[in-house]
């Protein structure tokens, strides 16, 4: 009896036994960066067994038969691996595996956001988030060295909109919604709000930054009021143990500069990175009408940031931004010093921009992680036009404490914040302020939920109180489903706010003239809610020598009550708020195509947005309803990058009632690589596409005039080229 029990006992152990080692686990790595690979699949060839690796690169096979097996490990980018094992097998710890990047494919650098307050990979993401960065970035920057304007500008579902004919100012709309619906911020740090988002654009450069974030819809869940189109986060570069220095010089054929400069490095205690740049414009007048399409403009930048590692668990970052700029616009003669009682219009703009950014970050163990953050903003600016000056300052504060902790499964991220935003009109006429003091006290949770393998929920709420506009309740909701290697689909949606300011494009438009303040007691803030659905679909064919993808997203976003600016009696123009809606819903698609050395980039923007106002509608002005992005790039690797673009705009309807034209524009850019340096080259609309050619820009005299919508380029045919160096 004995004996048939331990025989028992011995043959059960050795069934568990068999069991446990037909478990299969392994942990999939770069096999260059040594970075993790997530949603790598898996699978058992002649089976229906397979698995795709977690957001830590883990994965699990379970039930698999006992004997040889052959293992098929692929993704996107990465050459197949094959392994054949014997099962069960002797090792039951995860084995590593690592893939390598696929011949003539992009090497899948792992792109980690930071816009939705987290720390995962792109991939990993529920909330549907665009990212530009690494050699997209660098190419853009060849385009336009001193702003970002065309960098967001060749985005599908972000039209920049020129506010000023002469001078040259811009924002950007997404998904066809008004630039005041856009938050954009830096490093998390909201620094271009109200007052200070004038010129803004037209102030930051590419080379100070490591890569920029776009979230398009309903987002003032993250960062509070503002972000009611969209976010658009800007990473700063950050300091590395190998040097950076790098510059750039730049000049164009309308005679403009641009001299910039990088450097950064991380030593063992301490690291730094210091950005310095210097941009000039010549007033530039290619339609020979008589005004400025460029303006003359002197900008000088200096952005220093310090980091300091108090040790593996503390770190402190403390950075000024700083940009002092003079730009003047209007009738040629009177900018060249030949003006006289004809030649008298200008517009002048003086902007002096300081900024601090603090943040003191501590680990209190592997996953769990205390952060306080504090920014300080002063923004100078003035616009001068015969008889008329507008100017003030805006002092802002914002200050944060968060609480996050990333688990296996789950990420969570707590805080508070304060943020203040005081305006000050100095009395230039006897006519009313537009000061305000603003203050606003939120609170926010972040969830990120691991629900299985495939499926990833993101959640959060907000509370905001604002100290003139009350209480907002804003939650929002994302999901991401990994169906397999090649689909996956995103859902997602919240609620956003803005608190009403006189700082608008119709405002900027006509520099402010007769612009009532803000009736506070009669207006509420504006407030929306939408949504966006996308599918994803990537693949490669013939044995992975073509690559193909492509994003398919829907959205739609909606308005209650938005603020509009009407005429009133005396000439003047007040913000009012009438009963209805604005709407905006559409469809964006994104195309990628590689073989070989090239990349096709092909996008297409539907936008219908339209204004509901009691008991009329009407089509919302400066917006293409439809657009197409097309880029061809051919890249030999640190040798060669050569592309072509061509980029369409339909019939925009225009505030004075009237259609414009629609148009094409089409560009061509060449660098040439060595291991330190590069030259370039950029052909920026060779097409000369420009709005004077086929519609006017201004009515009545040059010396008085009354500037229409610009709805088109008014700069025309560009080139510029330049030297990159690295050292």
């Amino acid at each position: 009896m004995i004996k048939k029990l331990v025989v028992l006992m011995a043959a059960l152990f050795f069934t568990v036994s068999v069991y446990a080692q037909n478990t299969y686990k392994a942990i999939i790595k770069d096999a260059k960066t040594n970075q993790t690979i997530p949603g790598t699949t898996l699978k058992i060839q002649g089976t229906n067994i397979s698995s795709i690796s977690a957001t830590d690169g883990l994965i699990t096979l379970n039930n698999v038969p006992s004997g040889k097996q052959i293992l098929r490990f692929s993704y996107i980018g990465f050459k197949t691996r094959t392994d054949t094992l014997t099962f069960p097998l002797v090792q039951t710890a995860p084995m590593l595996i690592t893939l390598e990047a696929a011949e003539g494919e992009e090497e899948l650098d792992e792109v980690v956001v930071s816009a939705t307050r987290g720390s995962r990979t792109i991939d990993n993401i529920p909330t549907r988030v665009e990212v530009i960065a690494g050699e997209e970035l660098d190419e853009k920057g060849n385009m336009k060295p001193g702003d970002i304007r065309m960098m967001l500008a060749e985005s599908t579902g972000i039209q920049t909109q020129q506010t000023s004919a002469t001078s040259g100012n811009s924002s950007i709309r997404i998904q066809g919604l008004d630039g005041k619906y856009t938050q954009i911020i830096r490093d998390g740090f909201p620094l271009y709000s109200g007052f200070s988002g004038g010129l803004g654009l037209l102030q930051i450069s590419p080379l100070d930054l490591q890569q920029v974030e776009v979230i398009k819809g309903s987002s003032s869940t993250l960062y509070g009021g503002g972000a009611i189109a969209g976010l658009v986060n800007l990473v700063s570069k950050k300091p590395t143990e190998e040097r950076q220095l790098n510059f750039l010089l730049n000049g164009t054929s309308a005679l403009g500069l641009d001299a910039s400069g990088f450097y950064g490095q991380k030593f063992e205690k301490l690291g730094v990175t210091v950005y310095g740049a210097y941009n000039h414009g010549t007033a530039y007048d290619p339609s020979d009408i008589g005004l400025t399409a460029i303006p003359k403009f002197d900008r000088f930048t200096l952005n220093p940031k310090l980091f300091v590692y108090f040790n593996n668990v503390t770190t402190l970052s403390a950075g000024l931004n700083t940009t002092i700029e003079k730009r003047i616009g209007g009738d040629l003669e009177y900018i060249k010093g030949n003006g006289d009682a004809e030649h008298s219009y200008f517009e002048e703009n003086k902007t002096n921009r300081y900024s601090t950014q603090v943040e003191l970050g501590h680990k209190l163990n592997d996953d769990e992680k205390l952060t306080f953050r504090n920014a300080v903003s002063y923004y100078d600016r003035s616009i001068q036009l015969p008889a008329y000056l507008f100017s003030g300052v805006q002092l802002s504060t914002y200050s944060e404490a968060n609480y996050s902790r990333n688990g296996k499964k789950v990420d969570w991220v707590a805080g508070l914040n304060f943020l203040t935003e005081h305006f000050k009109e100095d009395q230039n006429a006897n006519t009313a302020l537009r000061s305000y003091n603003y203050s606003t006290i939120g609170a926010f949770v972040q969830n990120t939920w691991n629900a299985t393998e495939k499926f990833i929920i993101e959640s959060g709420i907000r509370g905001d109180y604002h100290n003139e506009y009350g209480f907002f309740f804003l939650p929002r909701i994302s999901g991401l489903w990994k169906i397999n290697e090649h689909f996956s689909t995103r859902l997602g949606g919240g609620l956003g706010y803005k608190a009403p300011s006189v700082f608008t494009e119709d405002a900027e438009r006509i520099q402010f003239r007769n612009v009532l303040p803000i009736d506070v007691a009669n207006t509420k803030a504006e407030r929306s809610y939408g949504a966006n659905y996308d599918v994803n679909y990537r693949t490669s064919l013939f044995d992975d020598k073509l690559g193909f993808s492509i994003n398919q997203m829907f959205f739609y976003t909606r308005i209650k009550n938005p603020i509009l600016l009407s005429p009133v009696a005396g000439g003047n123009l007040q913000y009012i708020q009438p009963k209805g809606n604005l709407d905006t819903r559409g469809m964006e698609t994104n195309v990628k195509i590689t073989y070989s050395d090239f990349k096709l980039f092909i996008g297409y923007t539907l936008a219908d947005v339209n204004q509901h106002t009691e008991t009329t509608s009407s089509t919302y002005p400066l917006v293409s309803k439809h657009r197409l992005n097309n880029v061809l790039m051919y890249e030999v690797e640190d040798q060669w990058k050569i592309g072509a673009e061509a980029y369409y705009f339909s019939r925009q309807k225009l505030n004075d009632g009237s259609t414009g034209k629609s148009y094409w524009t089409a560009g061509l850019m060449a660098e040439k690589l060595w291991e330190r340096f590069s030259i370039f080259i950029n052909f920026e609309n060779f097409t000369n596409t420009r709005q004077t050619k086929f519609d006017s820009i201004y009515t009545g005299t040059i010396t008085n005039p009354t500037f229409r919508d610009i709805y088109a380029p008014v700069d025309g045919f560009v080139i510029n080229g330049g030297v990159k160096i690295k050292l």
